[in-house]
C-alpha cells in the first residue's frame, strides 16, 4: 500500500527464482511485460499478467506420499453423519446387541490389519461391514464408528474412489471433533482422519482445504506425541511445506523453524535430513523477501552437501543460490556459481540445463538478448533430447524458459512451450496448482494476441484450479478474474465482464489496498464496462471513486488525477447525448503507458 505523496513505482521485470527444492516459488508483485528493444511487441501491453509466483508454484510433496490411485470402482460409500444414530445404546443391551459388539470390533480390527498390509479392497469391505454392528453396540457418534469410517475413507482413496473417500472421512472428522475431551485415543484417531482428508483433498486438487486439515492434524498430534518425537517433527515440516505450497509464507515460517530445531536435535546440525528442511526454510525466506536470510540457509545447505559428496543435490542448491544472489543484485557472484555447476555436471544433465536457464535470466537482465536466447536454446536441446524421471523439475525448467521468451515478447514460442508443458502434465498426478497457473498465463497471452475465443476456456479452467489450490481470496485468482473480465469485454458480453471485474476488484483491493495502482485500475475497468453498457450513472459513480483514489495518493499524481477527471467529463457528455464524447476511452493504465 502506498503512502500519500509518494508516486507508485513503475514495474520493471524482476528476475524470478527457478523452482526451489520444495518445488515452490516465492511471491513477488504482479508485473507488466517488459518492452524489449530487439523484439517489437504485437501491441502495447496494458493488462496485468498473472502473478509469476503462481506459475512457478509446483506441488509440495508431503501430501502425496501414497500409492497412485487404481482404476475407479463402483461407488460404495453413500455415507454421512445424517445416517448415524444420535441415541447411545442402553446400558443393558439385548442379547442380540451384545453379540453385535464383538462382531463389529472384530471386523474393524481386521480391516485395520488389512489396511496395514496394503490390501485396500479387503480393508474397505470389512470397514463397511463393521459400521452397522458398531452403531448398534457403541452408538453412531462414537470413536469406533469414526475409526471404521477412517479406514473405509483411506481405502476408498487408495482405490481411486475419491468422492466416496471424502464423504466417509468428513463424517469421521465430524464425529471425532464432536468428542470434546476424548483423551489421547480420540486425538490419535482425529489426527489420522485429518491426515487422510488432507491426502484425499490434495489428490482432488483442493490444496487450500488440505492445508487446514494438516494444520488440525498437527494440533491433535501435539496433544499425544512427545515433543521430541520423530512423527511430530515430520508433522511440523509437512505443514510448513503445505503452507509454502499455497504461498502462505508467513504461516510457514514459525512451523519451519520448529521443524529445523527438532531435526537438529534428532539428526545433528550437519545432517542431510536437516539440510532438506533448511531447503524449505530457504524458500520461505525468499517468499517473504528476506533474501539475506535465504542466502544464509543456502550456504549452510551447501556445506552439508559438499561434506557428504552429494554432487547432484549440491548443483541444485548452487543454482538456487545463484537465483538468490540475482535477487540481491550480485549477478557476477551468481554467474560464478553457475559456472561451478556447469563444470561439475554432465553435458546432458538436468542440472546443466537448469544452470543455462538461470544464466539466460542474468543475460536478459543485462540486455544481452542474443546471448540469453542462445542459453535458452541449449537448455531446450538438453531437455528435449533426454527424458527425466522428475516431472516437476522438467516442468519448472520449461516454465522458466517460456516466461523468458514471453519477456522477449516472443509470445508464440512462449505459448508453444506452455502447451507442451500442459501436455507433459496430463500424465502426472496432482500438480493442479501449476496446471492452473499455466492455464491462466496461456489465457492471458491468447488475450494479448487477440485470440479471445481461445483465451476464455483456459481462463475458466485456471480459475477453478487456482481457487482450489490457493483459496478464494488469493490475489492471483483476482488477476485471473480480471483477465476473464477483459475477455468478456472484448466479446461484448458486458454483464459478464462487470461480474468478473467486480470479483477481481474485491480480491485485489483486499490484497494490495485501495491506493495501489492495480486496485484503482480495477475500479476504472468497472467504470469503462458500465459506460459501454450505457449505464452512465453507475459509470460516473465508479469514475468518481477512481478520482478519489488518485487524489488520496497526493499531488505527485496530478497527471493521473487529470486523466481521471477527463474521463469523467467524457462520461458526463455521453450521458447528456453529446456526439463529441469519446468515452469509452482507453483505461487509465493504457494512458499511463502511452505517456511513458
Amino acid at each position: 500500500m502506498i503512502r500519500a505523496g509518494r508516486r507508485l513505482p513503475r514495474r520493471r521485470r524482476v528476475i524470478t527464482a527457478r523452482w526451489f527444492p520444495a518445488r515452490l516459488k516465492p511471491s513477488s508483485s504482479p508485473r507488466r511485460p517488459s518492452q524489449v528493444p530487439t523484439a517489437k511487441p504485437r501491441r502495447a501491453v496494458t493488462m496485468r499478467r498473472l502473478h509469476r509466483s503462481l506459475l512457478l508454484a509446483v506441488l509440495s510433496k508431503p501430501l502425496t506420499r501414497h500409492r497412485p490411485p487404481l482404476p475407479p470402482h463402483p461407488h460404495r460409500l453413500p455415507f454421512s453423519t445424517g445416517a448415524l444414530s444420535t441415541v447411545p445404546p442402553p446400558p443393558d443391551a439385548a442379547q442380540g446387541t451384545a453379540r453385535a459388539r464383538p462382531a463389529g470390533l472384530a471386523f474393524l480390527e481386521t480391516a485395520e490389519l488389512q489396511e496395514s498390509a496394503g490390501d485396500h479392497q479387503k480393508a474397505l469391505d470389512l470397514a463397511i461391514k463393521a459400521l452397522g454392528p458398531l452403531q448398534e453396540s457403541h452408538g453412531g457418534w462414537s470413536l469406533p464408528v469414526a475409526r471404521a469410517l477412517r479406514v473405509s475413507g483411506a481405502a476408498a482413496s487408495r482405490l481411486g474412489l475419491l468422492s466416496d473417500s471424502l464423504e466417509s472421512l468428513d463424517a469421521a472428522a465430524e464425529i471425532v471433533d464432536s468428542l470434546q475431551g476424548g483423551g489421547a485415543e480420540a486425538a490419535t484417531v482425529g489426527a489420522a482422519v485429518h491426515d487422510e482428508l488432507a491426502r484425499t483433498k490434495t489428490a482432488t486438487g483442493r490444496l487450500w482445504d488440505a492445508v487446514a486439515n494438516l494444520r488440525r492434524a498437527l494440533e491433535l498430534k501435539v496433544r499425544f506425541l512427545d515433543q521430541g518425537s520423530a512423527e511430530l517433527g515430520d508433522a511440523y515440516r509437512d505443514v510448513a511445506e503445505a503452507y509454502v505450497g499455497v504461498l502462505c509464507f508467513g504461516e510457514a515460517l514459525p512451523l519451519c523453524l520448529k521443524a529445523v530445531e527438532m531435526a537438529e536435535k534428532r539428526f545433528g546440525e550437519d545432517s542431510e535430513e536437516v539440510a532438506k528442511v533448511r531447503r524449505i526454510l530457504m524458500v520461505v525466506y525468499t517468499g517473504l523477501g528476506c533474501n539475506e536470510e535465504a542466502m544464509a540457509q543456502n550456504e549452510l545447505i551447501r556445506r552439508v552437501y559438499e561434506r557428504l559428496g552429494l554432487d547432484g543435490e549440491l548443483s541444485l542448491v548452487e543454482i538456487d543460490g545463484a537465483v538468490i544472489r540475482i535477487l540481491l543484485g550480485r549477478s557476477e557472484d551468481a554467474m560464478n556459481d553457475l559456472k561451478k555447476v556447469m563444470k561439475r555436471a554432465n553435458k546432458e544433465s538436468l542440472e546443466r540445463a537448469l544452470a543455462f536457464v538461470t544464466m539466460a535470466k542474468i543475460m536478459f537482465s543485462q540486455e544481452r538478448f542474443s546471448d540469453s536466447r542462445r542459453c535458452l536454446e541449449i537448455a531446450r536441446e538438453t531437455l528435449d533430447a533426454k527424458g527425466y524421471g522428475s516431472p516437476d523439475r522438467v516442468v519448472g525448467a520449461y516454465t522458466e524458459i517460456s516466461m523468458l521468451y514471453e519477456s522477449m515478447n516472443e509470445f508464440e514460442v512462449s505459448l508453444c512451450l506452455m502447451k507442451k508443458t500442459l501436455a507433459f502434465l496430463e500424465g502426472a498426478s496432482g500438480m493442479q496448482n501449476i496446471k492452473g497457473s499455466i492455464s491462466a498465463r496461456m489465457g492471458w497471452l491468447l488475450l494479448q494476441t487477440k485470440r479471445v475465443d481461445e483465451a476464455v476456456p483456459y481462463l475458466e479452467k485456471a480459475i477453478e484450479k487456482l481457487k482450489n489450490c490457493f483459496g478464494p481470496v488469493h490475489f492471483g485468482l483476482g488477476f485471473a478474474y480480471k483477465h476473464l473480465g477483459d475477455a468478456y469485454l472484448e466479446m461484448d458480453q458486458l454483464q459478464s465482464a462487470v461480474k468478473f471485474f467486480s470479483l477481481a476488484s474485491d480480491i485485489i483491493n483486499a490484497a494490495f489496498g485501495p491506493k495501489h495502482e492495480d486496485s484503482i485500475e480495477m475500479i476504472q475497468s468497472i467504470a469503462n464496462a458500465h459506460g459501454l453498457m450505457g449505464s452512465y450513472k453507475l459509470a460516473m459513480d465508479f469514475q468518481e471513486r477512481v478520482i478519489d483514489a488518485y487524489e488520496s495518493c497526493g499531488p505527485d499524481f496530478s497527471y493521473e488525477i487529470r486523466e481521471a477527471h477527463r474521463l469523467r467529463e467524457q462520461l458526463k457528455m455521453k450521458a447528456e447525448g453529446s456526439r463529441s464524447a469519446v468515452f469509452p476511452a482507453n483505461s487509465l493504465p493504457s494512458l499511463l503507458t502511452d505517456r511513458k
